[in-house]
Formats: C-alpha cells, structure tokens, sequence
C-alpha cells in the first residue's frame, strides 16, 4: 500500500493547485448546478451524476427542480411522482433514498441540508464523495470529494499504482486530496479535478499535451499515463432471461405489474415477465396461471431486447398476449388503457417495448 507521505514528498502543492485553478477558471464548463451554490440542488446534482454522464443528467436536473424546487417539494411528494420524475435515469434507489434523506432533513434540521460532515454522511444515500461534494461545492468546505475521476488523475499525477477496485486505495486517495485540496477555494478545487478527469485525463487517450498540470504529473514524465490507474476486473455479470408479455383485455387494456418494494428497479411498473430458464416457451401460459390466477393465450414474438445493469444482464423476448379469463390474484396487477401508461414510471428497458403496443 502506497503511503501518502512518500507520495508528496517533493510534489508542489502550491504550484499544483494554482496550476489546476487558472486553468478551471478559465475554462469551467457551464453546467446548470454550478449556478447556485443552494446545497439542496447541488445534492441532488450529484446524486444523479453518479454512474451518469453529464449531458444525461441536465434535462434530468430541470426538470427535477422544477417538480421539486425545495426539500419541502420532494419530502412532500409521492414516491410514484418523485420515479416518475427519474424515469429513464436509471439507479433508481438513488432516487428513493435521496427522497428518504430528504424527509430527514425536513423532519430532524428544520429543512436545511446539514453542514457537518457526520450530520451529512448520515443521511441515506450519501458516501463519503457525496459528502464531500456537498460540503466543499455548496458549504466551501475542505473536503475531499474522491470518485472514479479523482482516482484517475491523481493516479497519474502522484504515479500510484494501487488497484482502484478497493476500498482501501480510495482512502489513500481521499488522504491525498485532504493534503492537496485548496483551502482559499475547495469548491472550484474539487470541480477542477473533475473536470480535468471528464475532459482531458480521461480513460483512454488522454490529452497530456493539453493537460495544465502536465508538469506536475509523475506518469507522464514515466510514460506510463497509459497504464494508470490500475483496476482490477469486475466480476462476470450474471445473464438472465425473460419472456415479457404485453398482455391485452378485452377492453384494449394492457397489463402492468409493480415490482417489489425492495429489490432491483423496486416500486417501478412492467409488463410482466416470466423466467425462461425455468419454463419452455410451451409453459408461459401455465406459468401465469400458476403464479398470477389469470388465462392468457400467447401470440407471436415481436422482438427481443438486452439490458445490462452493473451486475445483471437481462435478455427479453417480447411476446403479445390475450387475456382470456380474468381472476388475477396478484395484487400487484391490473389493467390500463393504453393512453395511461405514460402515468407510471417504467425501467428503460420496458420503455423500449412502447413500439410494440
């Protein structure tokens, strides 16, 4: 394990931080959260920019503010509204449990998002780069805000090859911006990594020659930037398979199932799914009756479609169905005209199905 006193010996703190600051006033992109410094819209920016690309999150983000202007707004409204607004965002319990946190701060700080670090990182949702993203951007606190971004600059800059995949390197890594952040400025400090990590030390082919800090960069003067940071594999995502049904009643309805209120995409609508490594294309209409009460006969397949989660991928057969006889003991399923489905918040990959109805 690399230790960070020897990391910074000989390194220019100064020089580094004025360096990677002229260039980020200069060149800081414009992106809608940084026009505030309300620490309410600077929390949910964050929260929807992890695992997200930017120029996803910022219709997201208007559109959220505008539903959910305040703590208030979100704290207040329905779970179904609050995924609704997230629809096609994905990490949907990012959303939960933003909306839990939130309820918290109503209830335990009279609405305003805490400025302690151990009142912060005890709120649902919120690690230790969350909390240190609110508390530097909004609150100007020096604190380090470590993510995948971070690691990969300063892996370069410090030339540090511990595996990024463990938890302990992050710590490294969150001692290391501790000793280097700016104190004059830790909002623009932290930003400016980010930035610097988005759009030039970026995974593959990054732009050293564009690169303000080049000269502070151990990796580059190695020629080794290339093979930095270190990360070890994830582990083989598992592959299942569904057959989706879009079933539909006599009425022109069309049969939606909530998922469970705990669990992968939990509290979201689909059209039910029926698992094939357990039943043959012959078994679905058996398998329907057995576990939801109700008659179907299938039709023809209309398509198929993958989805890879972070751990999960699913492979979707979509088939058209009939609903034949009607005594659903799912609770969890009912029937709806076509023209309501836009009303609940459905997972991506059940978005993609609309052409088929």
């Amino acid at each position: 394990m690399t230790d960070p006193k020897t990391s910074l010996q000989n390194f220019n703190i100064k020089e580094f931080q004025n360096d990677l600051l002229t260039w980020y006033y200069a060149n800081k992109r414009d992106l809608p959260w940084r026009r505030t410094n309300d620490p309410y819209k600077v929390w949910v920016s964050e929260i929807m920019l992890q695992q997200t690309k930017v120029d996803t999150v910022i219709p997201y983000f208007y559109n959220f503010i505008e539903q959910f202007p305040t703590v208030y707004d979100l704290a207040n409204a329905e779970e179904q509204e609050v995924l609704k607004a997230w629809e096609g965002l994905g990490y949907y319990s990012r959303a939960r449990n933003l909306q839990h946190a939130v309820r918290e701060v109503v209830e335990r700080y009279d609405g305003k998002v805490p400025s302690k670090p151990k009142e912060l990182e005890g709120l649902k949702g919120i690690g230790s780069y969350t909390k240190g993203a609110i508390l530097s951007i909004a609150f100007n606190q020096p604190e380090p805000a470590v993510d995948g971004n971070v690691m990969r600059v300063f892996s370069r800059v410090l030339n540090i090859d511990d595996d990024i995949a463990q938890a302990k390197t992050k710590k490294l890594f969150e001692t290391l911006t501790r000793e280097v952040i700016s104190h004059e400025d830790p909002s623009s400090f932290n930003q400016a990594i980010m930035d610097l990590g988005a759009t030039i030390c970026t995974p593959k082919s990054p732009t050293c020659l564009l690169c303000p800090v080049q000269e502070h960069c151990r990796a580059f003067d190695l020629g080794v930037e290339q093979q930095l940071p270190i990360k070890s594999k994830a582990k083989k995502n598992k592959t299942q398979s569904y057959a989706v049904l879009l079933i539909e009643n006599e009425q022109g309805e069309i049969g939606i199932e909530q998922r469970p209120e705990e669990g992968l995409l939990a509290n979201l609508w689909q059209y039910p799914m029926v698992p094939l490594e357990e039943n043959s294309i012959e078994k679905i209409e058996e398998w329907i009756y057995s576990n939801h009460g109700f008659t179907i006969k299938l039709g023809k397949k209309q398509g198929e479609l993958k989805h890879v989660f972070s751990h999960l991928t699913w492979n979707l057969d979509i088939y058209t169905a009939l609903l034949i006889e009607d005594n659903i003991k799912n609770k969890n399923i009912k029937f709806v005209p076509k023209q309501e489905l836009i009303n609940y918040p459905f997972p991506v990959s059940h978005l993609r199905m609309k052409q088929y109805i």
